[in-house]
């Protein structure tokens, strides 16, 4: 057991240490000064708290950990969404970046911290996602002995995570100082609703219990909205 949680620590390890690299080139490199004050700020935010979690998980629920890191869809349609969403990521990413060395936008100090704390919010609450739903995943699937959670966040909407996410996601290019890049978020919102949908198809045909579950929580993403 020990020998697992040493493996699952070390391939943890090697995809976060991966993702500051990529990260850090992705928004350094299009600035071309490590000056880029808001990128610094931003890693901050978002790689602390990562941290935080993942030795968390890893203490108390480390199968969630390997859970996570599945990353293969096996709905088509998922993979089409995963697929051109990463497209979105990859070019709002950069796009910061080159706002910072051209000084495209103006963003006053003020609104970045602001939406820093919407991204570190955005975080805590997925954060509480994982700590309350075991069965949290990457990929749409159900799982042998899976339940449906109804508590926590989930009392409220039924898809909690993806309120985080695009709280995160949405404040990503403000926090990074760029007007331009938030044209480019704004893309995502319509993939995480198609996302919703097949979602919810898969999770209604094979996971007891939660077409009754829908029918006591009404609303997906937005009380008394949708």
């Amino acid at each position: 057991m020990a020998s697992d949680k040493k493996k699952l620590f070390f391939a943890l390890a090697l995809r976060l240490v991966a993702a500051v690299v990529v990260i850090g080139l992705v928004l350094f490199l299009p600035a071309g000064s490590l000056e880029y004050w808001e990128g610094w700020i931003y890693c901050s935010v978002i790689f602390i708290p990562m941290l935080f979690v993942f030795f968390y998980f890893l203490k108390n629920d480390p199968e969630f950990l390997e859970r996570r890191m599945k990353m293969k869809e096996k709905e088509r349609k998922q993979g089409l969404i995963i697929w051109l969403s990463s497209l979105v990521f990859f070019v709002g990413f950069l796009l910061p970046g080159f706002d910072y060395r051209f000084g495209w936008s103006e963003v006053p100090v003020p609104v970045v911290l602001a939406a820093n704390a919407i991204v570190f919010l955005g975080y805590a609450l997925v954060f509480l996602v994982f700590r309350e739903n075991h069965y949290a995943s990457r990929v749409v699937q159900v799982e042998k002995g899976q339940k449906v959670v109804s508590t926590g966040p989930y009392s409220v909407v039924r898809h909690p995570m993806y309120v985080g996410t695009l709280a995160m996601f949405l404040a990503t290019p403000i926090a990074l100082g760029s007007y331009y890049a938030f044209l480019v978020f704004m893309l995502l919102p319509p993939f995480i609703y198609f996302r919703i949908l097949n979602e919810e198809e898969v999770l209604r045909k094979e996971l007891p219990g939660y077409a009754e579950y829908c029918g006591k929580v009404r609303y997906r993403l937005v009380p008394f909205v949708w």
